[in-house]
């Protein structure tokens, strides 16, 4: 397979593939997702951000496994000295596993976390 137009066009086969036989995450909204947490951490105020008097929102997006754990968390908006405490938080959050025809799935869920002094 040396033409790369072949190997482009087998490419895009194996990737729309992909998208229509794959599990892509089930995506839930804001209230969704609050109402499913079964535990959370609050994120720690960084010393710097207090010093600074650095008040805000930060949002994020978090993957939720089958099994209610915190895969992964995409931060989506927020002051950069937020977004890492923010998101380290949330990686320890559990929720109430999300489901689909009865079977656990795994989520986006979107979050939203304030910082206020």
């Amino acid at each position: 397979m040396h033409n790369p137009a072949v190997r482009m066009s087998l490419f895009s086969l194996l990737a729309l593939a992909t998208v229509a036989y794959g599990q892509a995450p089930k995506k839930v909204s804001k209230a969704e997702a609050v109402s499913a947490i079964a535990s959370k951490t609050a994120p720690e105020y960084p010393p710097v951000a207090r010093q600074l008097r650095i008040e805000g929102a930060v949002e994020l997006e978090a993957t939720v496994a089958e099994d209610g754990t915190v895969e992964d968390v995409n931060i989506v908006s927020g002051n950069p000295v937020l977004t890492k405490p923010a998101a380290a938080a949330v990686k320890k959050w559990k929720f109430t596993p999300f489901t689909e025809g009865g079977k656990p799935v795994k989520t986006i869920a979107p979050i939203v976390l304030t910082f206020k002094l």
